[in-house]
């Protein structure tokens, strides 16, 4: 009798946390994102962030948490995800890209964000969230933290 209600207790253990794990953003990096767009053109969803940035991290723990924000990156977009930061080279269609900056100054940004997340006049911020469509061309491009709501807005009209 009591080896039974063990077992029980241990069945429902086991139940509680195979359906207390959520659902998580499939995020990939450039080099996996070259291979899908040569497999499967799809639009594209790029968030820059670094590790000292509080809006970033906001976004991480509110934004890339809801559920349906989760689905529609997961269904509708190939997710990257990328810290600014990173000294890593990385190739991207067949080119190289590097952190010049890396040694050089605080704070320093890879050469993919700069191209991507650059605007004329205005320096560099975070958090930076790109929109590409099905052939890489940048649709739209948001320097803010997004909450749910208006994220939901945007990822829904650009599907």
């Amino acid at each position: 009798m009591k080896s039974s209600r063990i077992i029980l207790l241990f069945i429902l253990f086991l139940g509680t946390n195979v359906f207390a794990q959520r659902e998580q953003i499939n995020w990939i990096s450039f080099e996996q994102l070259d291979d899908s767009l040569s497999i499967k053109p799809k639009k594209v969803f790029i968030s820059f962030y670094a590790d000292w940035c509080s809006y970033c991290k906001k976004m991480d723990q509110v934004v890339f948490q809801n559920s349906e924000i989760i689905s529609i990156l997961n269904s509708h977009y190939y997710a990257v995800k990328m810290n600014t930061e990173t000294r890593d080279t990385i190739v991207f269609e067949g080119k190289k890209f590097y952190n010049h900056e890396a040694g050089k100054r605080r704070n320093p940004v890879h050469e993919i964000p700069l191209l991507l997340a650059s605007r004329k006049k205005v320096p560099f911020s975070l958090p930076a969230t790109i929109i590409l469509d099905e052939s890489f061309q940048i649709k739209k491009r948001y320097f803010e933290y997004i909450p749910p709501k208006k994220m939901l807005r945007i990822l829904t009209r650009q599907r």
